[in-house]
């Protein structure tokens, strides 16, 4: 009987995958698309959607030195059955870029060290395809460029096909960027920059060439020295590559149910319908618009399907903890030279709204990430935007999942905090009340008196949806709710509906929470009481809409508006 294959969390070596017996997604019907491409790709995706894995796999099918282990590796995959010409063609060199560390003084020390050890292995590992000469002269060289120029020389006189696949091509420049800035930055990229240096010599090298990174921006400032490469980031044909579809998901935790590993009763598509909201809904073309099937983030997925195989049930919280790294390097970089008023305008409005329309550039040199358009560019590249549909010929981006959503009510807290003074734990003893006992009324007093005092800060912008994006990153600290902002109930969009999480709480009583704001120049009595009756009106019929009954789940519902008028709360009641 066979053995239950493991779960493939946190691992991204094909091999090893395939020889432990893991689960793998079979990502290699793709291999012949690729193929169709030109012969130097570069290729972008968020962190955690699979690049490494995706590189291992490719690695091992091209590679010369593993051509006879292709059935055993392969032959329970697509490619499998649809081998191409090239398979198993290539000496293939496999750089990862994430593993040079040290000071940004060492910085090229450790490059060329680096080089020069996996050159070492590389010339090992294909020995016998080079002179004696050749070999005894490599390895009295004491430097990985002049390593690089013997192999890719002699290479070319014995018409060797050599194929280069590097991950993370960005991921020290990247962190030259953040910690030090642009001048230093540019000096590594540009002009005789080592690592542009470097760049220039694999062109014309290799036959073929990929390379991935989670960012466009060293992409652009080497394009002048690696002028031959084609950015496949944004073709539709490769818009699943990575990440998981909505039948990819089904079938893994199919597998696992019918193995034994899930409990017999669990409802997959239920399941599927709760990570949805937190783990789905990217999409990286436009042409794609039509599928409803998006993409969810792989390690995501991964990480709630072992808390599921572990406690029986969903995590307590959806975020899987290792974002919190994922964020903090999103935080550095885009606050390079600290954020201008209209880049933090940007975050705000996306944090705020959900959405934004602009185009998206294919790549930018780095000096450019001060113009918002190529900010927003950034934030799509990172994840932290998605296609979600079209206006004109401009593509709108949107905040794909609450994953992504909670990282921007980070960002809106961090900017709070610095204006305001909210203690937590006060404001959780509120949520609690709110859930268990239906008091809500301290807890959005609390968080009332907290936005005023953001007045006191000229360019803070008072409004509507100023007031929207402070309730919603604070509510977002209450886990016994799911909060939806702006769901849509009987023909209207209600401000907010907080969901009981019943899975992990039991929660005795629900809300829907209905924003209304005023200015100080508009307001009168009139309008204020206009204004609430229209309120009154709309509360009511969300919560008449045929949803609530199945959303509430049994929790006694409560109809909340809030009216301010600039900074005041004027008007809170209970409908």
């Amino acid at each position: 009987m066979n053995k239950v294959k493991q779960l493939p969390y946190g691992v991204s070596d094909f091999e090893y995958v395939m020889r432990g017996n893991f689960y793998y997604v079979d990502k290699t019907m793709y291999i012949p698309q690729l193929e169709a491409q030109p012969n130097n790709l570069m290729f972008i995706r968020p962190r955690r959607f699979g690049k490494s894995l995706l590189l291992s796999m490719l690695k091992t099918y091209y590679d010369k030195a593993k051509k006879d282990q292709f059935e055993e590796l392969f032959g329970s995959l697509w490619i499998g059955k649809h081998p191409t010409e090239l398979m198993g063609r290539y000496q293939v060199m496999h750089l990862d870029f994430s593993r040079i560390g040290g000071t940004i003084d060492e910085l090229e020390k450790k490059f060329d060290q680096y080089m020069m050890r996996q050159l070492d292995d590389f010339v090992r590992k294909y020995a016998t395809d080079y002179p004696d000469y050749f070999i005894k002269e490599f390895f009295e060289s004491t430097s990985g460029t002049d390593k690089l120029i013997m192999i890719t020389t002699i290479a070319n006189r014995l018409r060797i096909p050599m194929y280069l696949i590097i991950d993370e091509y960005d991921n020290f420049t990247n962190v030259v960027l953040s910690e030090k800035g642009e001048e230093i930055y540019h000096k590594l990229t540009h002009a005789e920059g080592f690592y542009r240096d470097v760049f220039k010599k694999f062109k014309g090298t290799f036959e073929r060439i990929f390379f991935t990174g989670v960012s466009p921006v060293t992409l652009d400032d080497l394009t002048s020295g690696f002028n031959i490469g084609w950015n496949i980031s944004t073709i539709f044909y490769f818009d699943k590559m990575l990440g998981f579809s909505t039948e990819e998901v089904r079938e893994m935790f199919t597998y696992y149910k019918n193995a034994g590993r899930l409990p017999a009763d669990c409802d997959i598509e239920a399941m599927i319908e709760e990570m949805r909201p937190w783990y789905d809904n990217y999409c990286f073309a436009k042409e794609c618009l039509t599928d409803d099937n998006r993409v969810f983030n792989s390690d995501m997925v991964l990480f709630y399907l072992r808390n599921y195989m572990m406690y029986k049930s969903s995590p307590e919280i959806m975020l899987d903890p290792n974002t919190k790294t994922d964020y903090n390097k999103l935080k550095n970089l885009i606050r390079l030279d600290k954020l201008d008023g209209d880049r933090k305008g940007i975050l705000r409005k996306i944090a705020e709204e959900g959405e934004i329309v602009s185009e998206v550039l294919p790549s930018f040199p780095a000096y450019q990430l001060l113009r918002p358009r190529m900010f927003v560019s950034l934030l799509f590249y990172y994840g932290m935007l998605t296609i979600k549909g079209t206006k004109g010929s401009r593509p709108i981006l949107a905040i794909p999942n609450n994953n992504v959503r909670m990282q921007y009510y980070n960002f809106l807290m961090e900017e709070y905090d610095k204006r305001c003074s909210i203690e937590v734990s006060e404001l959780q003893d509120g949520f609690d009340s709110m859930a268990f006992d239906g008091n809500w009324h301290d807890a959005l007093q609390y968080m009332c008196d907290c936005y005023k005092q953001l007045s006191s800060v000229r360019d803070s912008i008072e409004g509507e949806r100023n007031i929207q994006g402070f309730f919603m990153a604070y509510l977002s600290l209450c886990n016994y709710y799911i909060i939806a902002p702006e769901l849509e109930l009987k023909h209207g969009y209600c401000d907010f509906f907080l969901l009981p999480n019943l899975t992990h709480y039991q929660s005795k009583h629900s809300y829907i929470l209905e924003l209304k704001y005023l200015s100080k120049s508009d307001y009168t009595e009139k309008k204020a009481q206009e204004q609430w009756d229209e309120a009154v009106g709309q509360i009511n019929g969300y919560a008449a809409a045929p949803r609530v009954e199945a959303l509430r789940q049994g929790t006694q519902l409560h109809k909340i508006i809030i009216q301010f008028c600039g900074w005041d709360m004027i008007k809170m009641r209970e409908v």
